[in-house]
């Protein structure tokens, strides 16, 4: 737990977490992040690989919380109510939500080579999925009158991408639908807040990222801080925005690129 001003700020003892695509990466290391700080319960939600979702959940059962492992493809209506069903029966409640998952097609192509199929892909994960779990879950919260949404959306939805418009663009989305939930919601005690992440080491970076030590150096020499964030980097933002420290902070997009985009 983190006290500030004599109250526990960071504990969020009793409190249900739901992550979606949280098997590796941001969503892994946000997973158990919560458990150390006390979380009831965090729903690890994975679309295909349940060795690594298991793996997870005994990390956050050693931290003391407990985990409960579950398959769902969020971009589908049916999946998403599913998962936010099954966290309330196993829990007996939700109050907040990350939604994480996400896709990110490595091969740079310019607009007259991107096909519908990728372009549709894109939205159908990065953008369907996150309307569905957050309709699924501000459904529960605003029958409760409290809640806490986090979304992961990211810089190229910030300043554009070139060579990955379809990205970019379901990132912005990401974005706008953090800040129309945050004003729709706010009147039910319900926060939305989003991090938008810079280059991060996880296996969804992990193809841009295997290239020759000088291409390297030139990605990292665009950040002023002089490195790749890890997975942790961006957990330690998102449990701030989902604690009692950001209370009056709704509707924020929080810059997590070590300085590479500088934007308010």
């Amino acid at each position: 737990s983190f006290f500030f001003g004599g109250e526990v700020m960071i504990d969020f003892d009793g409190r249900v977490i739901l992550i979606t695509g949280a098997s590796r990466g941001i969503g892994a290391a946000a997973a158990l992040r919560f458990a150390e700080s006390g979380a009831r319960g965090v729903v690890i939600n994975y679309h295909r690989n349940q060795e690594a979702a298991e793996t997870v959940a005994r990390a956050v059962e050693r931290s003391g919380a407990g985990a409960l492992v579950v398959k769902a493809d969020i971009s589908d209506r049916a999946d998403s109510k599913m998962l936010v069903g099954k966290t309330i029966e196993h829990f007996g409640r939700l109050d907040v939500l990350v939604a994480n998952a996400g896709v990110w097609p490595p091969d740079e192509r310019m607009i007259t080579e991107l096909d519908e199929d990728q372009w549709n892909e894109t939205m159908r994960i990065n953008v369907n999925g996150i309307y569905y779990v957050c309709r699924e879950a501000a459904a529960v919260f605003i029958g409760q009158r409290s809640g806490n949404i986090v979304t992961v959306s990211s810089t190229a939805g910030q300043r554009g991408e070139a060579g990955h418009s379809d990205y970019a663009a379901s990132k912005g989305a990401v974005i706008s639908f953090t800040k129309s939930l945050a004003s729709e919601l706010g009147k039910f005690n319900i926060r939305v807040n989003c991090v938008a992440p810079g280059w991060v080491d996880t296996d969804m970076a992990a193809p841009a990222l295997k290239v020759t030590e000088a291409e390297l150096k030139r990605i990292t020499s665009m950040i002023p801080v002089g490195r790749v964030a890890s997975a942790d980097d961006v957990a330690g933002p998102i449990i701030f925005l989902a604690s009692e420290l950001s209370r009056h902070i709704t509707g924020e997009i929080l810059n997590v690129n070590g300085g590479s985009v500088l934007c308010g």
